[in-house]
Formats: C-alpha cells, sequence, structure tokens
C-alpha cells in the first residue's frame, strides 16, 4: 500500500456535483492498494496514521500532537495511480495496482480499520468513480507512506 497523507484545515470529495464526503481540520489520505498487500499492511498503516505527530500543540510546539489528540477527522480516498510504474516511456504502467477483486476489500477494511482506531467515521470517496477533491493545506504537511 501507498498512501500520501496531506494535514487539511477542509477537505472535500464530489462526484457528479455532489459533495460524498467533507472534512474540517485532519487528514486527507490518498491510498494506492498494490497486488501483494494484505490487512498486515492495513494494521501497520493505521497505526502510524494515528500515532503521526504532525499538529502543532497548543503552546506552539511544531508537530507534538497526533489526530487523536486534537480531535481531527479523516478523509480516504482510493487512488490506483499511486501505484504508477514510470520506468519505462512515457505512459504509467498499473502492473503493480491491484485488481479490483483485491483492492476494494482491503479498501473498505482499511477505511474501516482506521475509523475504528480513530473513534469516529471516516469520509470516503467511491471506489472507481470520476472524483474532484477540494482541499485546503494547513502547512502545507504531505507525508507518503509505503
Amino acid at each position: 500500500m501507498r498512501i500520501v497523507i496531506q494535514r487539511v484545515s477542509q477537505a472535500s470529495v464530489t462526484i457528479d456535483g455532489q459533495t460524498k464526503s467533507s472534512i474540517g481540520k485532519g487528514f486527507l489520505i490518498l491510498i494506492g492498494i498494490g497486488r501483494d498487500d494484505t490487512e498486515e499492511d492495513i494494521k501497520w498503516l493505521v497505526n502510524k496514521i494515528i500515532g503521526l505527530r504532525i499538529f502543532d500543540d497548543e503552546k506552539g510546539g511544531m508537530m507534538n500532537r497526533s489526530i487523536m489528540d486534537v480531535g481531527g477527522e479523516i478523509l480516504v480516498v482510493s487512488q490506483f495511480t499511486l501505484m504508477a510504474s514510470y520506468k519505462k516511456g512515457n505512459r504509467p504502467s498499473w502492473i503493480h495496482a491491484a485488481p479490483h477483486e483485491l483492492s476494494i476489500p482491503l479498501y473498505r477494511r482499511f477505511c474501516n480499520t482506521l475509523s475504528e482506531a480513530l473513534g469516529k467515521p471516516v469520509g470516503t470517496g467511491e471506489f472507481g468513480a470520476d472524483m474532484q477533491i477540494g482541499l485546503q493545506n494547513d502547512g502545507p504537511v504531505t507525508i507518503c507512506m509505503d
């Protein structure tokens, strides 16, 4: 799995002109699922995300608080393009991306596990849909994890 975490003041997903999910302060997470990804990858990533200290504390200390500490929200959007292979030529290949029969259940499990760890619902996009993502970066702070 490959994720991109963006610390945001707000973020939303719109599909066909309708807002599917929106959040305030928290994380917008883009997730790409690979052919070899497992439940163990989900557990590891969720633990890292929940404990990631990238919010400022009340005294102005930079990056001392986690999403749990600030009561933040999370929006997760599937993005198979994160699994692009670009070594040959100029057109990306998707050979490393998991097929739908593997990626859809893992995406749902990731969102459910993250929601359980966060203690509140996690906003989502719609797997395979043409989504418009709106966000206001906070910082900006962007972290990539594999």
